[in-house]
């Protein structure tokens, strides 16, 4: 693949998990309240998994934005992307376009550096 495109595919992702994850904490996209009772109202209630989430974001984002173990933060990243669209098809799938394209991106940049991941499979 073209090391252009990986760049700006690898910061892109990078931009977008920065920017959600600093959300989790500063609340800058408006967002609605969780249902009560819901799944997004019981990881808030938690107290530790939405700031969870928000670190690991932040963190994969971080990794891939200065070029630092892209092949740690695209594995830390792939269940990730997995449970955010599993979310987003069972509990909303008018919004899964955000969902979709950080899954889509994991899997390019993870095809692009698969010399990395041959020694895992």
């Amino acid at each position: 693949m073209n090391s252009k495109l990986v760049l700006v595919l690898r910061v892109l992702l990078a931009l977008i998990l920065l920017v959600f994850g600093l959300n989790k904490f500063f609340h800058f996209i408006p967002m609605d309240p969780p249902v009560p009772g819901g799944f997004m109202d019981a990881l808030f209630l938690t107290g530790y998994m939405l700031p969870l989430i928000a670190i690991t974001e932040i963190g994969v984002g971080f990794l891939l934005l200065i070029n630092k173990w892209v092949g740690l933060a695209l594995v830390w990243l792939a269940p990730i992307s997995v449970n955010i669209i599993l979310f987003h098809i069972t509990f909303d799938i008018t919004t899964i376009g955000p969902a979709a394209l950080v899954a889509i991106l994991n899997m390019l940049l993870i095809y692009a550096n698969w010399a990395k991941f041959k020694t895992l499979f």
